[in-house]
């Protein structure tokens, strides 16, 4: 049996091969003479979805009642999670008692996820709380809180200190519930409480 007649007789395999032969050459040859793909030189931070300045925010629970209010000079909204990063706010935190005083206070930084339902607040962290009735004005110094604004509570593993009238508290480590007034030392807690005076 000669060639031509071997090949005739099996035409569909042999042209199976040489086109799958053809095919590979063709990619090899390919990835030779295509340029290098390019290299994102892009460097920093991801990308923000949009860039507010002198912003306000407001933010309110599903009953509708607000849960946290930002006044802030710069908000980038991320493109990959639609979360918030705010350079150094005023927020508030409302009590929605009537006749309590919301909480106010400031950070460096704050993040806020995209659901509204959890804020970072970052560096330093002070708070204030106007006195009322008969409870003494107070502030809350320390750094790197974790809160969940639409529940009131607010965590930290930083050092924080208390003050309220006469009264003083400072600790490692915090947990807090604005709408109890419960809060919570967990380490090198110390305590001030000389007698309180009687008002008239």
């Amino acid at each position: 049996m000669n060639l031509r007649t071997y090949l005739r007789d099996r035409s569909l395999p042999v042209a199976i091969i040489v086109m799958a032969a053809a095919m590979g050459a063709t990619q090899v040859l390919y990835w030779w003479l295509a340029p290098a793909p390019k290299i994102n030189e892009f460097v920093g931070p991801p990308r923000s979805g949009y860039t507010l300045t002198n912003f306000q925010l407001w933010s309110y629970d599903v009953d509708g009642l607000p849960s946290f209010q930002m006044v802030a000079p710069r908000l980038e909204r991320r493109e990959n999670d639609d979360s918030l990063y705010i350079t150094t706010p005023d927020f508030t935190l409302p009590s929605n008692q009537a006749g309590v005083p919301p909480w106010l206070g400031n950070s460096l930084y704050a993040w806020v996820d995209k659901s509204g339902t959890l804020l970072k607040l970052q560096g330093p962290v002070y708070m204030h709380r106007a006195a009322f009735g008969i409870t003494d004005a107070a502030e809350i110094h320390t750094s790197d809180v974790t809160a969940w604004p639409k529940e009131n509570r607010m965590v930290t593993d930083a050092p924080a200190h208390m003050k309220q009238g006469a009264r003083t508290l400072s600790g490692v480590g915090m947990r807090a519930n604005l709408n109890t007034n419960h809060l919570e030392l967990l380490d090198e807690s110390h305590g001030t409480y000389p007698p309180r005076t009687h008002k008239s």
